[in-house]
């Protein structure tokens, strides 16, 4: 049975520590950009009121155990320039869901994005002992499509109609997955790309 438990996990570029209200004020001004909400399950988040409901919202998540939220430390500022987290945790399947990400934008590709997903699949195969880690996006967001391609994770499907966002559009997912025997090869692929940036 997977233990699911707040942990650090610190690469060379971003730390991914637990959500907690201390990081809200950083937090409100890396999200000031409208487009990092733009395919969000979640309203635009503009004020630090905002942003401490939305944190409060994620850890009311926790302490049901459906979700395991991070925020991301830049390491070379010290700031707190997004978040990601596990969600839709299935301990008796050893399943979940990562995703939830979003970053400052001045800190989209780069090297950030490919360290989070990292540190978070390593985790998840080698320390929590997964057997499935599954991503969905928005069928419009083609850039996160990309992404996930990119890192090796497999393309299931569409679930048509699978959402209704806050603004009323009615979405469709698009649902990826790595299994534990893909791990390896996704890993090898990860650690080049972070040997390049």
């Amino acid at each position: 049975m997977m233990k699911i438990q707040t942990i650090i996990l610190t690469g060379k570029v971003v730390r991914l520590e637990p959500l907690s209200e201390s990081h809200v004020p950083d937090l409100t001004i890396s999200g000031q950009d409208e487009s990092i909400w733009q395919y969000m399950l979640y309203n635009t988040i503009h004020t630090e009121q905002q942003m401490r409901s939305w944190v409060l919202d994620l850890l009311d998540r926790q302490t049901k155990g459906t979700d395991l939220p991070f925020t991301v430390i830049h390491l070379d500022s010290g700031r707190a320039i997004g978040a990601t987290r596990y969600l839709n945790i299935r301990p008796q399947d050893r399943a979940l869901e990562i995703g939830g990400t979003w970053y400052a934008v001045e800190f989209q590709r780069t090297a950030v994005n490919t360290e989070c997903k990292y540190l978070l699949l390593k985790h998840a195969f080698e320390g929590l002992k997964c057997i499935r880690v599954q991503f969905k996006t928005d069928l419009r967001n083609e850039r996160s499509q990309r992404a996930l391609e990119r890192i090796g994770a497999v393309k299931e499907g569409i679930l048509r109609s699978h959402i209704i966002t806050p603004d009323g559009f009615i979405r469709d997912s698009v649902f990826y997955s790595v299994l534990a025997s893909e791990w390896p090869v996704v890993k090898a692929r990860l650690e080049e790309k972070l040997q390049k940036k």
